[in-house]
């Protein structure tokens, strides 16, 4: 279980094919508290550490993974947003994020708007409708709030700070980006489904 708010941004220093996709992400971090078998939220992926280093661990993605999100685009010295799981007692200062992508967004424009930046992206039209005006959303695991949405495309405003501390500044027009939608929007939209 995860937030959506980034704690640290990671690089991939390494990718290798085996059977699956094993990645390695320097985190410029001590990373001596990285138990094996704990989950890091890596681009909002919640993947499991398989060994670790000074400051570096070592993940496998499976294929159904690379399927569903944009892990295929990574290359050794991407940046990533990384997220420690929650701990009992820990702050929920975004919304809660399963770590679980529903699936890819493009981003289809950005812009300027006073400070922010102002992002639009397509979703997938079996996800759009889970998407609601000021609901929130998780993209690239950040805990986003959506400003408006029009058909499949919607928008969210990125403010400096979030920018700074996270990949979005990194962001360009086409880029695909792992969307995992609300979990609450979910269910609410599964026992409306169900009443019918």
């Amino acid at each position: 279980m995860f937030t959506g708010i980034i704690t640290n941004v990671g690089k991939i220093a390494d990718l290798e094919q085996r059977g699956d996709l094993r990645a390695r992400i320097s985190t410029g971090n001590d990373t001596s508290g990285i138990e094996l078998g704990a989950s890091i939220a890596s681009d909002g992926v919640c993947l499991t550490v398989i060994a670790t280093g000074d400051d570096w661990y070592d993940v496998e993605i499976s294929a159904e993974t690379v399927s569903k999100t944009n892990l295929a685009a990574w290359e050794i010295g991407r940046r990533v947003n990384l997220e420690r799981a929650l701990k009992v007692g820990d702050e929920l200062g975004g919304h809660i994020v399963s770590g679980h992508v529903d699936g890819v967004a493009e981003i289809v424009s950005i812009t300027e708007d006073g400070d922010s930046t102002r992002f639009t992206f397509a979703a997938p039209e079996a996800l759009a409708k889970f998407i609601a005006p000021k609901g929130s959303v998780a993209l690239n695991g950040t805990s986003l709030t959506v400003n408006e949405v029009d058909g499949c495309n919607f928008g969210v405003n990125i403010i400096p700070h979030t920018k700074e501390v996270t990949t979005w500044s990194d962001a360009k027009e086409g880029d695909l980006i792992n969307l995992e939608i609300d979990t609450l929007a979910r269910y609410v939209a599964r026992l409306t489904e169900m009443e019918r």
